[in-house]
């Protein structure tokens, strides 16, 4: 199965070395491996540039874009900018340039998508490092395939519509993949080193959009509520539980544009309350 992976990188001068160093030792390498410096002011381009003139399936391209932090939708134009370069493949990736691979990683997931025909995601999972061990970045339940590890079947990302550029697209395009009867999985003995753990919002602007990502995805007021009290209390933050359902309120009012159909959203809900009811 032909791989292409897409790494979205801006200033990552100081994650990025591991990280490629960790892809140069696959013992299942990508085809192709395209690094996008977006508007680095760091040596992230000379460090990728260097990678690439010792592998020739590494490529480096520049995409000059705003400096303004947009949460979510900055990251995926990066990525369909650096999709635009990209040949012919079975599998397409999306990873952070702050993360560390196992040597067998790719290996075991083609041998998962080989395997089951109806696979349309699949990864390992995060872990971060606290007081000199790697423990689980528990941010997410152990069954989502998070944002900086994601790998699609070919036929998956183009049945969903590729991704969504805002915040929330790590999910929906999850749920997108179960509307359209594809299954997605994580693999635990896949670890990954997280250089970076993964932040909450930083800003009541960034809390805002988890709402406003709620609202596209047609969660409903009280699936909303109950999103938002969990990330609040993962995050330790009340004030992020108020701000998501002020974005929400705020789209519902503005009448936001939505990520999916009614159809799809009809989907999502059910899915959510299934799971809701199954910890119960």
């Amino acid at each position: 199965m032909k791989i292409s992976i897409v790494v979205p990188a801006h200033n990552e001068a100081a994650h990025l070395k591991e990280c490629l160093n960790s892809f140069a030792k696959q013992t299942c390498l990508p085809n192709e491996l395209i690094v996008v410096d977006d508007n680095s002011t760091d040596d992230t381009f000379l460090i990728a540039q260097g990678f690439a003139q010792q592998h020739n399936w590494i490529k480096v391209v520049k995409r000059f874009s705003s400096d303004e932090h947009i949460p979510g939708k900055k990251v995926v134009d990066t990525f369909n900018f650096g999709l635009e370069h990209a040949s012919e493949y079975d599998l397409i990736g999306k990873f952070d340039a702050d993360i560390v691979l196992p040597n067998n990683y790719f290996e075991v997931i083609v041998n998962q998508f080989q395997a089951n025909w109806k696979l349309g995601m699949c990864s390992g999972l995060l872990f971060i490092k606290k007081e000199h061990k790697w423990v689980y970045e528990n941010i997410a339940d152990k069954n989502h395939i998070r944002g900086p590890i994601k790998l699609y079947h070919k036929a998956c990302f183009n049945k969903i519509g590729g991704l969504r550029a805002g915040i929330g697209w790590d999910t929906v395009d999850i749920l997108l993949a179960k509307f359209h009867d594809f299954e997605t999985l994580t693999l635990p003995d896949l670890l990954v080193k997280h250089l970076r753990p993964t932040g909450h919002g930083y800003s009541s602007k960034n809390y805002r959009a988890k709402g406003i990502a709620m609202y596209k995805m047609r969660y409903g007021l009280v699936l909303t509520k109950i999103a938002a009290l969990k990330m609040a209390w993962q995050a330790k933050s009340p004030s992020l539980y108020l701000f998501a359902i002020l974005g929400f309120i705020q789209s519902y009012l503005g009448q936001t544009s939505k990520y999916v159909t009614k159809k799809e959203g009809k989907f999502i809900r059910k899915y959510r309350w299934k799971g809701i009811k199954s910890k119960i």
